[in-house]
């Protein structure tokens, strides 16, 4: 189907932020979360929404590729400010797609995809910083980018602006802190970490009002709730949890911000604006300060951020859309958010060539209220920061992998040494993921190893030519997979 009507798009990516943390979500929440909530009751909420990997720079190729992160050079781990691109040169990006059926595009946020700097010698951190800075969102589609390359904790601390940086550094700066740590590096005049999230904003609400007179597509990576967890004066104590809870509702009123500007020029009803998160909230938020208050930002699900299990990568979506999606509506479809590419290439009613959105698969039906007689997707994949796989078919999750595959118990290594190297649960009755049935159902493992072998090797889960993955020597986790 095409959506005659060209709607505009706004894409929210909170960075770090749990499925317990937003309050519609979770009837357990000690954070009020008024304005994700307001789009909630006026759109539609998932609560089976993944993203692909449960830490920042896979998701985020895979949000604006709709290809699975670790068709990639990288196999695990993120980049850092200095990296050079993720994204393969000539890729078809959902901005670049978009660009081509005539919208408007922009970045502005936290990139995190890798730049090409321009070097003063072999070390990738001696940066030339007057010079043009190659391989950002400008390269990948995007008309217009503003916003910083990578983490908030993450060096360089600079603002570039389509392929500028806006100042040169003139300084060092670091924050040992543990909840409001960044790590040491170059600091331009113009940033001041505890003003980045309003900097952004309100490049966002200026982009809004320039862009308002043709479609437009505006992909807003939010720099928080990560560390460093610098809440605003007028947020602290606001949620009467912790600083971490404080930074949730700043981002919370961060929406709130985006849909009031929407409202005021008149652009809200054909706007599809969507919030979600990279992946599931991080330790750094201090789980247990959390809990003594009541609040568990992963909510029932085991784990954390950089983890296999549920709590790694199943995240907050909502959707707001009012010219078509009606209020108040839940979806239960099991979605991920490498979904997006295909989605919006069906609203444009553009026609992906095999080479562009391998892993993608329409939402739009779902988004409409029109769910087919079955499922969209066949499975999806989930990927932990050290590279472990899982897949999820229905109520059962293979995890190729004795532990978390990430930061919680057990963590990969010795912790693991005398659990069985591969994990089944039935999710229907075990969302907790801790009972493991592995053993039981010999014939549900050897399936969906078979399947998830089948997606590696096609260079792609959806119909459509055969095509590569950027294999490695060190691919390790890929011996898991083949047991």
């Amino acid at each position: 189907m095409t959506i005659a009507n060209r709607p505009n798009i706004v894409y929210i990516l909170a960075d770090d932020m749990g499925y317990g943390d937003i309050s519609y979500l979770n009837e357990q929440s000690k954070l009020n979360t008024q304005y994700l909530d307001r789009m909630a009751r006026e759109g539609m909420a998932f609560t089976d929404a993944h993203s692909s990997s449960a830490v920042c720079t896979p998701s985020r190729y895979s949000i604006l590729t709709g290809r699975y992160n670790w068709r990639s050079t990288l196999k695990r781990s993120v980049l850092f400010g200095y990296d050079a691109p993720l994204i393969e040169r000539g890729r078809m990006t959902v901005a670049s797609m978009l660009k081509e059926a005539g919208y408007r595009t922009a970045c502005i946020g936290k990139w995190h995809l890798g730049l090409d700097w321009a070097r003063n010698g072999e070390n990738k951190e001696d940066v030339d910083f007057t010079q043009p800075v190659g391989g950002g969102p400008t390269e990948y589609g995007f008309d217009y980018f503003f916003g910083i390359s990578a983490s908030l904790d993450m060096a360089p601390y600079v603002y570039i602006e389509n392929d500028r940086v806006t100042a040169l550094p003139d300084k060092v700066t670091e924050n040992r802190d543990s909840m409001m740590m960044w790590r040491s590096g170059p600091t331009a005049p113009d940033f001041k970490h505890e003003q980045v999230l309003q900097t952004l904003t309100q490049k966002v609400l200026n982009t809004l009002k320039a862009y308002r007179e043709e479609p437009f597509y505006i992909y807003f990576p939010l720099t928080a709730p990560h560390t460093p967890i610098l809440p605003s004066y007028e947020f602290k104590g606001k949620s009467g949890t912790n600083i971490y809870g404080d930074f949730v509702l700043m981002c919370d009123d961060v929406v709130g911000q985006i849909n009031a500007k929407l409202e005021d020029l008149g652009l809200s009803d054909n706007t599809i604006v969507i919030f979600t998160s990279d992946n599931g909230c991080s330790p750094k938020a201090n789980y247990p300060e959390l809990a003594q208050h009541g609040h568990n930002p992963s909510y029932i699900f085991r784990g954390t951020k950089a983890d296999i299990f549920e709590g790694g990568h199943r995240i907050p979506l909502i959707i707001k859309w009012p010219a078509r999606i009606p209020a108040g509506a839940v979806c239960d479809e099991t979605v991920c958010l490498v979904d997006f590419m295909r989605t919006a290439a069906e609203l444009v009613g553009y026609k992906l060539p095999d080479s562009a959105g391998e892993d993608s698969v329409s939402n739009l039906p779902l988004w409409l209220g029109e769910p087919p007689a079955a499922p969209l997707r066949e499975a999806v994949v989930h990927h932990s920061i050290d590279g472990s796989f899982s897949i999820r078919q229905g109520n059962w999750k293979l995890e190729l992998c004795p532990g978390s595959g990430g930061w919680s118990d057990p963590v990969p290594g010795k912790e693991e040494a005398d659990l069985p190297p591969t994990q089944l649960y039935d999710l229907e009755l075990d969302i907790g993921e801790r009972r493991n049935v592995w053993d039981q159902h010999p014939e549900v493992v050897e399936r969906l190893r078979s399947l998830l072998i089948s997606y590696i090797e096609n260079g792609r889960s959806t119909p459509g030519a055969t095509q590569s993955n950027a294999d490695k020597a060190d691919w390790p986790q890929l011996e898991k997979v083949r047991g």
